[in-house]
């Protein structure tokens, strides 16, 4: 006995029962046995079994090394969890098996009234009992015998039926499980995403601490290098103080040996100034003027002493270095192209 939605008057406390005894995915009422979902959610067994098949494909295939599967609830789209039992290892509802029972024996205990079953517009005593597969419409015996559809192919109204409910259940099916593999790409996707963010965080952090320390370095080598040049400029700048005094000192000598060369050739009488030259000539001594003639050959510096030449650097190179700079190419590319290779040359 068909037992679909509005056998019952709109309305009536029936009605509203059965409307909760109807499975979401083959939209009749439920057929034993009923699991019940995590969720609390009811399926038929049969229902349950190809949503998880759909989501599953490769399940049955796994002989004894069955390992569970997953699937969505398709009222709540909760993610259902299952063992390696499948679908029965899902608990059986037998309140609402029993429920079910007590509704159809109550059903099948009213009698049908007119108006409950469709009736045929041109034959108002004849049901809609039968499918015109020609037309695509239902109708009733008369109208095939005596009426429009005595030439079309017909079917039995409920073969008819039952097929494209069917047909419209494994559709169900099918979108279902599509919709759950969408939700798994879904999700993949979002991890990968999130994946993808703290991989790069700790890139960056990596290649930060490599430029640190790269600068940390190069900042060691300047301070040594700037403290070489240093201490030559003090070296150099010391000797050549040095040098300053000791020519000054030799001036100052020989300035005081000119002004006294000097007064004396101021004597114009030759008594007078043979008288004087005591003092004059023992100043004008031979070893003194000697002495005083050393002044052009103290130590000089050579040319070219100032320079500092000698402490240039060429960057050239460890700036091309890193121009060059670049990210090592991961060791699974490597791999990857080196089979590539080898594919080619096969």
């Amino acid at each position: 006995m068909d037992f679909q939605a509005g056998i019952l008057q709109d309305g009536s406390p029936m009605e509203s029962l059965e409307k909760q005894l109807i499975c979401p995915i083959c939209l009749e009422m439920f057929s034993k046995p009923v699991v019940i979902l995590p969720c609390q959610h009811n399926l038929c067994r049969k229902c349950a079994n190809d949503v998880f098949q759909a989501a599953n494909p490769y399940w049955q295939s796994r002989g004894s090394l069955i390992s569970g599967g997953r699937f969505r609830c398709p009222s709540c789209r909760h993610e259902v969890l299952l063992d390696r039992h499948g679908v029965y290892g899902l608990q059986r509802n037998l309140l609402v098996e029993n429920i079910i029972d007590i509704y159809k024996q109550e059903c099948s205990s009213r009698p049908l009234k007119k108006g409950e079953h469709p009736m045929c517009k041109e034959h108002e005593d004849e049901r809609i009992n039968i499918y015109c597969v020609t037309c695509e419409v239902p109708t009733c015996s008369m109208c095939k015998v005596f009426g429009a559809h005595k030439d079309c192919e017909v079917a039995p109204l409920q073969t008819v039926f039952q097929g494209q409910k069917t047909e419209l259940n494994n559709c169900i099916s099918m979108l279902v499980a599509g919709n759950d593999r969408i939700q798994t790409i879904i999700s993949q996707l979002e991890d990968s995403c999130q994946s993808t963010e703290e991989n790069s965080e700790a890139a960056k952090r990596e290649l930060c601490a490599h430029f640190d320390a790269l600068a940390a370095l190069l900042e060691e080598k300047k301070s040594e290098l700037l403290q070489r040049i240093s201490q030559e400029q003090a070296d150099k700048t010391a000797f050549i103080q040095s040098l300053i005094c000791q020519y000054k000192e030799q001036l100052e000598k020989s300035s005081r040996l000119v002004e006294t060369a000097i007064q004396a050739a101021e004597e114009t009488g030759g008594a007078a100034f043979l008288m004087g030259t005591g003092t004059h000539i023992s100043m004008l001594s031979l070893p003194r003027i000697v002495e005083a003639s050393k002044g052009g050959r103290l130590e000089k510096i050579e040319q070219g002493y100032e320079s500092m030449d000698a402490f240039s650097v060429s960057l050239d190179h460890l700036t091309e270095a890193v121009r060059a700079l670049d990210f090592d190419p991961a060791e699974e590319d490597e791999e990857y192209f080196d089979g590539e290779e080898e594919e080619v040359e096969e």
